[in-house]
């Protein structure tokens, strides 16, 4: 179905919670990946031949020797990263903080489908958002962002073997940014006889913004832009905020274009963001020897996000599982759908797949037991356990858990639904983006068990990096899901 056009500037290319975007191009082919915290598996890969409709390909990280689970908290995991592609082969660098003595970790591939290589780690380099870039005799630099002794943060950066993961020399800093907060992100692009560093700084919040400065050499001294910030969206009243954590790609036709992070809050001050940092597209000219951005020159036409899996062949890249991982949590059922399990692993045993919408219905249908929530963390959630001949709703916000209504469950299979609607203007919840409605679908319609305020389960609420997801666990042993079905309400 084709749907009305929209601005790049406004809507995201890649919806929901796909945040840090990072890409490369070979050819006519670009290649999108992104950060994904405690999720497994790590670092979802999309592939575009334009720049603004893309397909997920897979996940980079799908093996734990390459994503240890480390402390498994949640907005833990994998943070920013930067993917290339030199000499042949795509190279992949991120930080796992919940490991953090490997430092960085690389990895690397001849097809971006996979399979990915072992990991080779940096311990030397402490720190977040590592870069991958090469000079024209092919000396390898990685960037990164650091902290002081102090725990300020700073840009570091060596001269990196790239089989060993040490360093040819010490580390030692390069440009720090604008004076901005939270210096981070770096990504370093040599074009027209120059250097050029790219940051994010000012905290991944209303304050986001993208710097840069440039230099005749990686190490520098750097320049920074006279226009700096290049990019921000900070003190406007423009719908889509916290831009920032750009990085940019010279495009098949000869043009320059970034991707970068950003969120869509609602309701009252101080707005509320639910479906986390989604990636944004802008076009990219150079003057004076300088980036210039231009979020209006692309148009989207929104991706498709509806789904219906009955999980009857290899599971898709859409599931992960937050500190755990999704084979543990489902395994194929002799006559259908999944077995639903508790993996024992200290994770939440759950099967998880990003929101991607604002308004939006989605049904679970179970046999035996199971349980269905929308969540972003632990302690932010919201759903329907089905067990004992009984389907209730339930909300856990903060230290707080209530079970809230309750219905029988038919004979047989238990379709759960929760719906993303508007907000009841007669009620408090007019103040949120939105209203979460639990309830159990029969066959003479949907039986509203409970309905909660959105605000809650948002970043400004539950803090962190991570956005909403729909989850699916077991409850007792014989939990059994036939079938998940996710539709948005309206055209996003």
């Amino acid at each position: 179905m084709h749907r009305p056009t929209a601005s790049a500037a406004e809507h995201p290319i890649v919806p929901g919670f796909y945040p840090d975007p990072t890409l490369c191009r070979v050819g006519e082919d670009y290649y999108l990946a992104h950060s994904s915290f405690e999720y497994f598996p790590g670092a979802p890969l999309f592939h575009s031949r334009d720049l603004v409709s893309w397909k997920q390909i897979g996940n980079i990280l799908t093996r734990r020797g390459q994503f240890l689970p480390g402390d498994r908290r949640p907005s833990g995991g994998i943070y920013g990263s930067t993917l290339r592609h030199h000499g042949g082969r795509f190279h992949f660098v991120t930080t796992n903080v919940g490991d953090p003595g490997s430092g960085q970790t690389i990895v690397t591939a001849e097809d971006p489908a996979g399979p990915w290589s072992d990991p080779v780690f940096v311990p030397e380099a402490v720190g977040i958002d590592p870069d991958l870039a090469w000079d024209e005799d092919g000396e390898c630099y990685l960037t990164w962002a650091g902290a002081n002794a102090d725990g300020e943060g700073r840009i570091l950066q060596g001269r990196l073997d790239l089989k060993t993961g040490a360093f040819a020399g010490e580390p030692y800093p390069v440009w720090q940014g604008t004076g901005l907060a939270a210096p981070e992100a770096p990504h370093l692009y040599r074009t027209g006889g120059r250097w050029y560093l790219v940051l994010a700084e000012g905290g991944t919040e209303r304050g986001h913004a993208v710097t840069v400065a440039r230099a005749d050499r990686p190490e520098g001294p750097y320049e920074p832009c006279p226009s700096n910030p290049v990019f921000s969206r900070r003190s406007t009243a423009h719908p889509v905020q916290n831009t920032g954590h750009a990085d940019l790609v010279e495009t098949a036709e000869g043009g320059w274009a970034a991707v970068y992070l950003a969120v869509r809050p609602g309701g009252f001050t101080p707005g509320f963001h639910v479906l986390g940092r989604e990636t944004f597209l802008a076009g990219v000219d150079w003057a004076d020897g300088w980036p210039v951005f231009d979020p209006d020159r692309y148009e989207v036409e929104p991706a498709d996000t509806a789904f219906a899996d009955d999980f009857a062949g290899d599971l898709h890249p859409r599931w992960v599982s937050p500190g755990g991982e999704p084979g543990a949590v489902g395994a194929p059922h002799p006559e259908g759908g999944l077995e639903l399990r508790d993996p024992g692993d200290r994770s939440p045993g759950l099967l998880c797949a990003r929101v991607r919408d604002h308004r939006w219905t989605a049904t679970a249908r179970f046999t035996g037991s199971g349980r269905f929530e929308v969540r972003i963390d632990d302690r932010h959630k919201y759903g329907l356990r089905f067990a004992d001949g009984a389907v209730t709703a339930y909300a856990r916000i903060g230290g707080v858990s209530a079970d809230l209504g309750s219905a029988p469950a038919p004979e047989g299979p238990a379709t759960l639904r929760i719906d993303a609607v508007e907000c009841d203007a007669a009620t408090m919840t007019a103040y949120g983006p939105d209203d979460l409605v639990l309830s159990l679908q029969g066959a003479g319609g949907a039986v509203e068990l409970a309905r909660l305020d959105g605000r809650y389960l948002s970043t400004e609420v539950a803090t962190g990096f991570t956005g909403r997801v729909l989850a699916l666990g077991a409850v007792g042993g014989a939990s059994r899901l036939h079938r998940v079905a996710y539709t948005p309400a309206i055209a996003p």
